[in-house]
């Protein structure tokens, strides 16, 4: 979507990616695939799988979903695009080495990744003086 010079309109974009970086293959757990291919099977083939039309659902209609699932549920209201620095976040919590972040994100540059989205807490301040203490004893 690429926001237009009148406010609060957007424009569809359908094209091919902005980078050669974003052009990647990103594997999926298979809950998700087995769940995706579901929705698939209900939808045409020429068909957007959410929408079940020719057309994407608009960027405004799908923000206003997200909103109301977030205060349905009771999550305090967050951008989309948060949910990209939330799986980052989880992978690299999870050990996930920052390399591999940086290429499921699509990022050019490793360094792009570490200042986003690396933000060690204390948990993983001790676990990183605990290993550290460990090689000297």
């Amino acid at each position: 979507y690429r926001v237009d010079e009148t406010p609060r309109r957007t424009e569809l974009m359908i094209g091919p990616p902005k980078s050669a970086g974003s052009q990647r293959e990103i594997p999926i757990h298979q809950d998700l695939a087995q769940r995706l291919k579901a929705l698939s099977a209900s939808t045409a083939p020429d068909h957007f799988i959410l929408s079940n039309a020719r057309r994407p659902v608009e960027m405004r209609s799908y923000r206003n979903w997200f909103d109301s699932v977030l205060r349905e549920v009771g999550i305090q209201h967050m951008k989309f695009h948060s949910l990209r620095h939330t799986f980052a976040t989880r992978c690299i919590n999870s050990d996930c080495d920052y390399k591999t972040v940086s290429a499921l994100l699509g990022h050019a540059d490793i360094s792009t990744t570490l200042d986003l989205y690396v933000h060690p807490d204390l948990e993983r301040k001790r676990k990183c003086i605990e290993k550290a203490f460990l090689q000297f004893f």
